[in-house]
């Protein structure tokens, strides 16, 4: 099923690449096709990739605070490095289009049970059309149906507001939970997976409106019940849970994200790759390759817990361990993240110690690295599923949705449906709710320095283990890391230091814990004699230090990283748009046109 859902989707791909503007086939066409649900099938198939596509790297296709690339893009850089663009910049109607225009002949097909299915797949994409513009956007004009030439006054029509347009997609969302099968299926979108996404698209808007202080018809606490009682009946009906690998649980992790196909008890859809059609990533090959193309910062790596559940940030001078005394103790999903001591790649026996040429900050992901017996080549394209929607996500979901709801208490009996489970998955202690609440983590996730300012209230403290688990849980995944910034107004995350390994100063050091020196940092003219595997001056890229001769790696001194609370947490609208179109409106703070 996995390779012909592949090849199948990337002829039709292929056939309507070269112009994006038009539809797979005109409405002559059109109405001689949608007959069956072959046809059916293969029209809807385009919308997969349009809604769940990305670049060839998709775990790298929204760079933030935690992770990004050499340079950093103009959305962290902020500023006057974002412009408002004349064209494109997400403002486009294609894929709605499409999707009304399948929605409008599906009479074409004479089976009922076929019409309702494809009916209701079809609503479903054009919610998550809706979200995905929603979030970006916020008000957008609502089209239910394909506009034809005599709707003039529809098609430039003012922006609806979020609340009618959130509604409208509750309605497609509902329909499609009730209409789409329950049978799980690993490539294609079932009932539960349209359940799990409006566990993610009414969180996003209940934290929204909380956080943003919307005053609309609808306060958080409707989007917060409604984002609770998805999530609560997914995790309590569906087939799905927290995966444990049963060869050896310690590396459930792991395995989640190296199998070459998603374990289908967590995944409720993926991303499938196949070297066959030339369909393929580079998680792999940038986990070891020598071009820093992923750059970790180090409050990633100071948020994890440590295996006693304890905060290592709590911990007297943590901020100047060096890396093994960092890495070393920690919630056992560091290491399956990032390259940590003792690391070798699965089903191969040779110890690979970290380093500053597969990351400038000297932290190495390898979450998505595949087995040795699967990719020898490290620098081969990878084929292994990519997550889209998994289990944990809705617990995470649920668990958060409850402690952001003003009208109800979340309770210890929420903490272990949701958080607990994921925790025991990890080997890591259960989360205890009074005692969050009772020691918010004002040191660091509490902090303007490296967490969030905006947090208040009475259930401060299991928001914020909440967002930590997130943050741990969900690392490198889709794009949740921008869009749980933008939905907390935490947007002042992406002006926090980037940062990667302390060094005190000058001289040798052993990563691994082995007794083997593996990097000399030295500042004379000349490299002293060492048995190091590496050896850098001080002051000279990669190794440039806060301090001058001591301090942390500081891979992005020259580059500014600045956001505007006043401006950036929505995208513009082009201008070319607002010309053409005098009902609609700019977002604040981007540059508008003149009117007459």
């Amino acid at each position: 099923m996995k390779k012909y859902y592949i090849l199948l989707a990337a002829l039709l791909i292929s056939a309507v690449s070269c112009n994006l503007d038009r539809y797979p086939l005109d409405r002559e066409t059109l109405d001689t096709y949608l007959l069956d649900e072959a046809q059916c099938q293969s029209f809807s198939n385009t919308f997969y990739e349009a809604l769940f596509g990305g670049t060839s790297n998709p775990i790298f296709d929204a760079e933030n605070d935690l992770y990004m690339s050499k340079t950093l893009p103009a959305i962290i850089r902020g500023g006057t490095s974002r412009t408002t663009p004349s064209g494109g910049g997400g403002w486009s109607f294609t894929t709605l289009r499409s999707i009304n225009t399948m929605l409008g002949h599906m009479d074409n097909c004479k089976d009922p049970d076929v019409r309702q299915k494809y009916t209701a797949l079809a609503r479903f994409f054009r919610a998550y059309w809706y979200y995905k513009m929603v979030r970006d956007f916020g008000d957008v004009p609502w089209y239910d149906h394909e506009l034809g030439t005599d709707e003039t006054d529809e098609l430039y029509k003012a922006r609806d507001s979020r609340d009618y347009v959130f509604e409208k997609m509750l309605e497609d969302i509902d329909f499609a939970i009730e209409v789409l099968p329950k049978t799980p299926n690993l490539y294609r979108v079932t009932s539960w997976t349209v359940l799990a996404l409006k566990s993610r698209m009414c969180l996003f808007e209940g934290t929204w409106r909380k956080y943003h202080g919307l005053s609309l018809e609808h306060d958080a606490d409707y989007y917060l019940k409604l984002a609770a009682d998805a999530a609560r009946t997914f995790i309590e009906t569906s087939p799905y849970g927290i995966y444990v690998y049963d060869k050896d649980p310690s590396m459930s992790y792991t395995w989640l994200f190296s199998s070459m196909t998603a374990p289908i008890e967590e995944h409720v859809l993926a991303k499938a790759y196949s070297l066959d059609v030339q369909l393929s990533h580079k998680a792999t090959y940038y986990s070891f390759s020598d071009g820093a193309n992923i750059n970790i910062n180090k409050k990633f790596i100071d948020a994890f817990l440590m295996a006693d559940g304890s905060r290592y940030t709590d911990k007297e001078g943590w901020e100047t361990d060096i890396y093994y005394d960092e890495v070393t103790g920690r919630d056992p999903r560091l290491a399956q993240i990032v390259r940590c001591p003792g690391y070798h790649r699965l089903d191969h026996d040779e110890i690979m110690t970290t380093d500053f040429s597969a990351s400038l900050t000297g932290y190495p992901y390898v979450k998505y690295a595949v087995s040795w017996k699967d990719q020898d080549n490290s620098f081969a394209a990878s084929d292994n599923d990519l997550p889209l929607v998994r289990a944990a996500e809705v617990y995470l979901n649920y668990a958060e949705a409850m402690a952001e709801r003003s009208d109800v208490k979340i309770t210890q009996d929420d903490i272990d449906l949701s958080i607990n489970p994921i925790r025991k998955r990890a080997g890591m202690p259960d989360m205890d709710l009074a005692w969050c609440n009772a020691n918010p983590d004002d040191n660091y996730m509490g902090s303007a320095k490296y967490g969030y300012r905006n947090v208040k209230g009475e259930n401060r403290g299991v928001i914020l283990e909440i967002r930590r688990e997130r943050m741990v849980e969900l690392a490198q995944e889709c794009d949740f890391r921008w869009y749980d910034l933008m939905r907390w107004k935490e947007g002042k995350c992406i002006e926090q230091d980037i940062l990667g390994q302390y060094f005190p100063g000058p001289g040798e050091y052993d990563f691994d814990g082995d007794g083997v020196v593996d990097i000399c940092l030295y500042e004379t003219e000349k490299a002293p004699a060492t048995e190091a595997r590496l050896v850098y001056k001080i002051g000279v890229n990669p190794i440039v230090l806060t301090d001058g001769n001591k301090g942390n790696v500081n891979p992005y001194k020259t580059q500014k990283h600045q956001f505007d609370e006043a401006r950036d947490y929505l995208f513009p609208i082009p201008t070319g748009e607002l010309a053409m179109n005098n009902n609609l409106t700019q977002n604040p703070g981007w540059t508008d046109i003149k009117r007459e």
